[in-house]
């Protein structure tokens, strides 16, 4: 990827532009970290980056963002500019472009995210961003209050660069953090989920919970079971002891993941019945969120003899056709009882012996039904 991005550099430079790659990947690659994300700026317009790459895309020509493709990698390219009047704290209204990488630079969120490497592989570092990098501290740009009033995204970011990097937040910037979190509540609802979801992931995600709780962050990003959280590998895990899912979006997937996770630990995530009705993932999520050894789990689950319907040896068309019945609600419970009767080693998992159980079960099941018609006519 790096010799790609050289590659986009040069090409802008042969045609009598500046062009550096700037940003996390570069503070990445000072600390040894691979990154997937490359970003590169230049004096050169959009419309001017377009001549030198055709197949380029303009995503956002006010914000002079440009999209190019080389060797099936996707970079952005985003010209120099200075940035006017943020109307939301968030998007600015006015950008005007400029010929000074230094100005550029000013305009960023965070010194570490300042450096610079040019088309050589040399390191461009203009802001003392190195000193931070080594320091393992996290300062923004410009005074921390105005920065976030520019941008309010920019509080959780440093928390999440904090959480990620394991950098520590500069004194100035904690303390603007708190002066500043009302400026959260303007914040869309999507763009506070992806960087919670960062935070969540992380392998330092203790880190970040803590700095939610010491800056005051827990009411405006409502957060209330906070304290209920324990390390969890699993971020879905962390969402489901939460319990914020009418407040933040989430897809269907989630949802049911979540109700699903919610559901073993309810039923408890070790039964067999468990693990069948639930699911493996999300009752191993379950175990971890109750502090249980992940390993008790693969155990049973090694020792189930059945994980799924399609293992019972019998379907839908053996039950009906041995049973001589049409399908109907009564199916329902067939199946529950024998998928109940084989995960508690009632029965064998053998098409004879699951035969001759539903058509007992069935009488049983029919009587009932007949009991309970009864009681409702003579009631």
């Amino acid at each position: 990827m790096l010799n790609t991005a050289l590659k986009i550099l040069n090409m802008i430079e042969d045609n009598s532009y500046e062009a550096y790659i700037v940003g996390g990947f570069v503070r990445d690659y000072l600390m040894g970290l691979k990154s997937n994300d490359v970003d590169i700026t230049t004096n050169a317009k959009p419309k001017e980056l377009i001549k030198i790459f055709p197949n380029a895309n303009i995503d956002n020509a006010i914000y002079g963002v440009v999209t190019v493709y080389l060797d099936g990698i996707r970079f952005e390219i985003t010209t120099y500019r200075s940035e006017d009047n943020y109307l939301d704290n968030r998007h600015p209204d006015m950008i005007n472009y400029v010929n000074d990488l230094k100005t550029d630079l000013k305009r960023r969120d965070f010194t570490i995210n300042t450096v610079c490497m040019n088309k050589n592989g040399d390191i461009i570092d203009l802001l003392s961003s190195r000193d931070d990098i080594n320091k393992k501290i996290i300062r923004t740009v410009v005074d921390p209050l105005e920065s976030f009033n520019i941008d309010s995204l920019r509080i959780l970011r440093a928390i999440r660069f904090s959480t990620t990097l394991d950098f520590e937040l500069d004194k100035d910037l904690k303390e603007a953090i708190r002066q500043s979190k009302y400026l959260l509540n303007n914040l869309s609802i999507n763009r506070k989920k992806e960087e919670l979801d960062k935070i969540f992931s992380s392998f330092n995600m203790t880190k970040g919970l803590e700095l939610i709780k010491e800056l005051n962050l827990v009411d405006v990003l409502h957060l209330d079971r906070i304290n209920k959280v324990k390390s969890c590998s699993q971020v879905i895990g962390v969402w489901t002891v939460l319990e914020v899912d009418s407040i933040y979006p989430f897809t269907r997937n989630e949802l049911k993941l979540m109700k699903d996770i919610r559901g073993a630990i309810k039923n408890n995530p070790l039964f067999p019945s468990t693990i069948y009705y639930y699911g493996l993932y999300a009752c191993t999520v379950a175990t971890e969120i109750m502090g249980l050894d992940k390993k008790l789990i693969t155990n049973v689950y090694k020792t189930m003899p059945i994980h799924k319907r399609s293992d019972i040896l019998i379907d839908t068309y053996d039950l009906t056709s041995y049973l001589k019945i049409k399908e109907g609600p009564i199916l329902k419970d067939l199946w529950y009882e024998i998928e109940k009767s084989i995960l508690n080693l009632e029965i064998p998992n053998k098409k004879k012996d699951l035969l001759l159980f539903s058509e007992k079960l069935y009488t049983k099941l029919e009587s009932l039904e007949e009991d309970a018609d009864e009681t409702k006519t003579t009631g």
